[in-house]
């Protein structure tokens, strides 16, 4: 038998096989693949989790959301309520303001009219009292001032009594 280069290849092949089966380098190989496989699950596992509790968060962040958006809408209806109600009372206190004002207005000018009718029979008065004067003035002598003297004297005895 020749021993030629291909079966000393083949020896070396199987020796290094040996070797290999020796120093358990398929079960290190296995071992190794196993931890990296575990170290990935586990990293999975862990992602997972991670995305189902940032799912929790967005939808409760979510759930805020639409709490604050109605609650921002409450406060905007009872501002608008609150503005109409103060718009209506602010109209009525105007108009209540403005009949007062119009009556107070009212009443002014109804006396202005009564003082301007009391001071026009006034100056009528004084006026016909002055021309009476002169008119009885022209016209009375003594017997006629005598005469209308003893009539008022005699009137205010009657009316004494």
């Amino acid at each position: 038998m020749a021993f030629d280069a291909t079966f000393y290849a083949f020896v070396g092949l199987i020796l290094f096989l040996a070797l290999i089966a020796y120093l358990k380098v398929p079960a290190m190989m296995a071992k190794g693949l196993d931890a990296r496989a575990e170290k990935i699950q586990n990293e999975l596992a862990e992602a997972k989790r991670l995305r189902e509790e940032a799912q929790h968060l967005l939808a409760e962040y979510q759930r805020k959301r639409k709490d604050a958006e109605a609650e921002a809408a409450s406060i905007v209806a009872a501002a608008e309520r609150e503005a109409s109600l103060l718009t209506a009372e602010a109209k009525q206190k105007t108009e209540e303001y403005v009949t007062r004002r119009t009556a107070l207005s009212e009443q002014k000018i109804k006396q202005a009219e009564a003082d301007a009718i009391n001071a026009v029979r006034a100056a009528a008065v004084d006026l016909a009292v002055a021309a009476a004067e002169k008119v009885i003035a022209a016209k009375a002598d003594a017997t006629t001032g005598k005469a209308l003297f003893d009539n008022a004297i005699s009137e205010v005895k009657t009316r004494l009594n």
